[in-house]
């Protein structure tokens, strides 16, 4: 729930600041390799790399280009939106999906 109001509050900024000339976005990263993740075991890194198609975790750098991107004048003409960054883990609808792929 507190995501879904942080990005109605995107939105509505985005709205409100666009008179202004000022854009609003989110990068939304995914499982993102940090030295959080490294006390959870070998096994729980596996897994969650095995849901990910791309079959990596994210970088840290991987998630400063999105906001890189944001920052930048290539992304002027965009507000109100959102930018996932996870390897296309929202992509499978379940696990058999992911292992059909390979």
């Amino acid at each position: 729930m507190a995501k879904a109001g942080q990005l109605g509050f995107l939105r509505t900024a985005a709205m409100e600041l666009a008179p202004l000339g000022m854009t609003i976005n989110a990068v939304l990263p995914g499982n993102i390799a940090t030295e959080g993740l490294a006390g959870l075991g070998e096994s729980y890194l596996q897994e969650m790399t095995a849901a990910i198609p791309l079959r990596r975790l994210g970088s840290v750098e991987d998630v400063a280009y999105a906001a890189l991107f944001f920052a930048s004048d290539e992304a002027a003409y965009i507000t109100g939106q959102t930018l996932v960054v996870d390897g296309g883990q929202v992509l499978p609808e379940s696990p058999e999906a992911m292992r059909a792929i390979g």
